[in-house]
């Protein structure tokens, strides 16, 4: 077992382009860590200086309190687990799994008890003297994660490695790979553009956006308290809502207003979120996740939280409906939000549309159909809210330091 450390590592290539910029990272023994964040955001480029096969720039990479910048791949004491599985097609499972333990010159005996071990875990014990193409995809990605397994090492470094299978597989193949992590408890440091694979795998999530590390959390942290846009944009599926608005005074209270709408904000959410107060007559960026928004005629009356709009799209889901709704509002622009919509394969909202759509997740019971101007209730207990000037949240510290505060 070991603890992996990055301490202020760049990489900068030959062109000038900077993949990685002062990454301070450290994965606790036996800790999943996942790197997680768009394509070209450097979290390949930081795993694989971790694996040797970059060089770095700056900074001092560590597995188990030894800097390894010059360290040979080979020496490093680490495994990897690629997407493309990386298995020989003329060997057998049982020599694919062996193979690295025979270039080592491993004893036979202690091979075969570490390859028939390995293969156990992974049910692959029927399956040993098959070839890979008589496997699936699955069954392919678990030799790969025998071969990983049976070298023993101090790390466990895995690059996208579900990449390659089906919806329904990579569920339960996601599910393996925690459950055998936890069993191994070896230190896994796992890179994913997939965001639902790094809320329910990892111990801690790491986001990164062009090259530099945005906020470092256990999975419901980032979720329920992102540092930023960008992470609050980017963490949760259907994506939180981001709009344009002003707080208000009440008496006591504070009222977000959103285009023609007004929503009273929750004195819970105001003890929680202090700095708030600070913004009062000024504007702000408002985020709602999906599952804060619910059909009024399923919730109930709510005066002072509602939103009303004209629903574009219905999508059941069985247990639920995500609803697209276009209300008098503006969406957020910002370099944050453009990016996540360009990650997203869409176009960012231009600022001067005057209607914004916004995604509800509701309840199955819920009749709202396309074409109809349907009421909603807003709980305005989780609302997320953000400085419009540094992309920072808003919390109950100063805008300066927030991200601090939630680094920690």
């Amino acid at each position: 077992m070991a603890v992996v450390r990055l301490e202020g590592v760049v990489k900068t290539y030959d062109d000038g382009t900077t993949a990685v910029n002062g990454l301070d990272l450290d994965i606790a023994d036996g800790e999943f860590m996942v790197l997680v964040g768009p394509s070209g955001c450097g979290k390949t480029t930081a795993l694989r200086m971790v694996a040797g096969l970059e060089t770095i720039t700056a900074g001092h990479v560590s597995i188990a309190d030894r800097v390894v910048n010059h360290v040979p791949s080979r020496d490093r004491d680490i495994a990897m687990v690629f997407q493309s599985y990386a298995l020989y097609p003329h060997l057998s499972v049982y020599d694919n799994i062996a193979f690295g333990l025979k270039l080592k010159k491993v004893p036979k005996e202690q091979i075969d008890e570490r390859v028939r071990n390995a293969a156990r875990i992974l049910d692959l014990e029927s399956f040993l003297q098959r070839k890979p193409r008589a496997l699936s995809g699955g069954q392919r990605q678990r030799v790969a994660m025998g071969r990983a397994i049976v070298r023993q090492p101090s790390a466990f470094l895995m690059d996208e490695p579900l990449s390659n299978l089906d919806a329904k597989l990579r569920v339960q193949m996601r599910a393996e790979i925690a459950k055998l992590q936890q069993t191994l408890a070896t230190t896994t440091l796992y890179v994913t553009h997939d965001q639902v694979e790094a809320m329910t795998m990892g111990d801690r999530v790491a986001v990164m956006r062009k090259g530099e590390l945005q906020q470092v959390a256990p999975p419901q942290v980032l979720y329920d308290r992102p540092d930023n846009l960008f992470v609050a944009g980017f963490i949760g599926s259907p994506a939180m809502n981001l709009l344009d608005a002003t707080l208000e005074r009440d008496g006591d209270g504070l009222i977000a207003v959103v285009g023609d709408h007004r929503l009273a904000l929750d004195p819970e959410l105001l003890r929680s979120r202090g700095a708030l107060a600070s913004f009062a007559g000024k504007p702000v960026i408002l985020g709602i996740r999906p599952e804060s928004i619910e059909d009024a005629a399923v919730a109930g009356d709510s005066p002072g939280r509602r939103l009303h709009g004209e629903v574009l799209l219905r999508e059941s889901l069985g247990s639920e409906v995500i609803v697209h709704l276009a209300i008098d509002a503006k969406h957020a622009v910002t370099d944050e939000v453009r990016e996540l919509a360009h990650d997203a394969g869409g176009e960012a909202p231009g600022g001067d549309d005057q209607r914004a759509v916004v995604v509800g997740r509701f309840n199955a019971r819920s009749a709202v159909a396309p074409g109809e101007t349907a009421q909603t209730v807003v709980d305005t207990r989780s609302l997320h809210f953000f400085d419009p000037q540094t992309g920072l949240g808003i919390y109950d510290a100063d805008a300066a330091d927030n991200k601090e505060l939630n680094r920690s």
